[in-house]
């Protein structure tokens, strides 16, 4: 057996960052930007008003107050996505709303609040006051977001490497960017192994069980920005198996579950070293000791050999689910060309008594919470890789070393969190 940092390290070493395509912005979110966007325009185009009120000479309100206003005439009322004709000379105002370009000879906008407007921002286009007072003085340049203010025409606004998320996509908009390059999402194969196995909808025979892994395998494919190609089951059948494995053959990974274990039917890692290259078989860890990774001889689109990475990985729902965070995840991660690949930790408490006597490094199912300005992690219940519920009912897990025998109740650990989004872009 190989510790889990080896483990990882070689599956790490046969993924590379993938190719680029070009997208639309909203099919984008979660891809790694794979040019240097520029920007064609100023954001704001224009000085604009961040307020509804009116837009003045500053000078004109020097020294109003409540009971002494400065009184100006009203010119004009303009709104947002038009421009007003009439320049604001002195004595005058135009009144104005949020967004509204900056009508010239303005330098200022008083808000409504600060004006005896009888009806402030109600008041029609065609019922504009003839006069305004003003209670508040201003200062040039209050209440105005200046052409440029968050984007300078020319300005490297997203760069190369970065995730797009919400924000980037809104700030491709705001430019008018409709597309943008980046890496492509892997495409995932996922297949099933076992007789034991039914699908979904199907009546349950004596000594069956529903195939639930491809569910949660893909789902989590999908959750980290891959695309997953369900394949469905493989019998314990060498034929059925190759027949299903031929559909993968255009995928980027290929992740089987079950198969890999010590059983007379356990085909998977026999045909990998056969029809491929095995590069390693059980790993030090619990859940998830019988690991297999390697490759899988294949042909690209045109013929030409390939080799596809696969990934074993156990048939008990939780020890698969488990192996998918520690391992494929990474992967994945690195094939879409992001650089921060580790899940988040978080020291905690534990509220149980978490025993270690076999060599492998635990990882235990948990609930972690934040009480008093400490975390908390207590287990979820039985720790039995065959129940999903235990990993349902978690949000993250508790590492037990390997060299360390027990943990204690009210002794510190580490906890990796399952839930927690630790993209930052900087």
């Amino acid at each position: 057996m190989i510790s889990v940092e080896e483990a990882l390290q070689k599956i790490l070493d046969a993924v590379t960052v993938l190719d680029v395509e070009t997208v639309p912005i909203m099919d984008s979110q979660g891809q790694v930007l794979a040019e240097d966007i520029i920007s064609g325009i100023n954001v704001p185009p224009l000085d604009n008003s961040s307020m509804d009120g009116y837009a003045v000479r500053s000078a004109d309100t020097t020294g109003a107050t409540q009971n002494t206003p400065k009184t100006l005439n009203v010119i004009d009322t303009v709104i947002a996505g038009s421009i007003s004709k009439n320049e604001v000379t002195p004595g005058t105002a135009i009144r104005i709303m949020t967004g509204a370009p900056i009508p010239s000879g303005a330098d200022s906008v008083v808000q409504f609040e600060n004006t005896d407007d009888p009806k402030n921002k109600d008041v029609s286009l065609n019922q504009t006051p003839a006069q305004v007072n003003v209670f508040t003085p201003v200062i040039p340049g209050q209440n105005i977001r200046y052409a440029g203010e968050d984007i300078k025409k020319g300005a490297l606004t997203l760069k190369k490497g970065m995730v797009m998320r919400p924000a980037e996509i809104g700030l491709a908009a705001s430019m008018g960017r409709s597309q943008v390059k980046v890496i492509r999402r892997p495409v995932i194969a996922v297949i099933s192994t076992g007789n034991e196995l039914t699908e979904l909808d199907t009546p349950l025979s004596p000594g069956k069980i529903y195939n639930s892994n491809s569910y949660s395998i893909s789902s989590l494919v999908k959750r980290y920005g891959g695309i997953p190609k369900m394949i469905g089951i493989a019998r314990d059948d060498e034929k059925d198996l190759l027949s299903k494995l031929k559909q993968a053959q255009d995928a980027d990974m290929l992740l089987t579950t079950g198969g890999v274990s010590m059983g007379d039917y356990d085909m998977v890692k026999d045909i990998l070293a056969r029809d491929g290259e095995m590069i390693f078989w059980k790993v030090r860890v619990k859940p998830g000791k019988p690991l297999a990774f390697g490759k899988i001889k294949s042909k690209d689109k045109d013929g030409n050999p390939r080799a596809i990475p696969h990934l074993g990985l156990p048939g008990n729902v939780t020890s698969c689910m488990v192996s998918f965070e520690l391992f494929v995840r990474p992967a994945l991660l690195k094939m879409l060309g992001k650089k921060n690949l580790a899940k988040p930790t978080v020291s905690a408490i534990i509220e149980d008594t978490v025993k270690n006597n076999d060599g492998r490094r635990v990882y235990s199912r948990a609930i972690i919470e934040k009480r008093n300005g400490n975390y908390y992690a207590h287990l979820t219940g039985p720790q039995s890789s065959g129940m999903i519920t235990s990993m349902s009912m978690a949000n993250g897990l508790v590492i037990i070393p390997e060299d360390n025998g027990s943990i204690n109740k009210g002794d510190t650990v580490q906890a990796l969190m399952l839930d927690w989004n630790e993209e930052v872009n900087i």
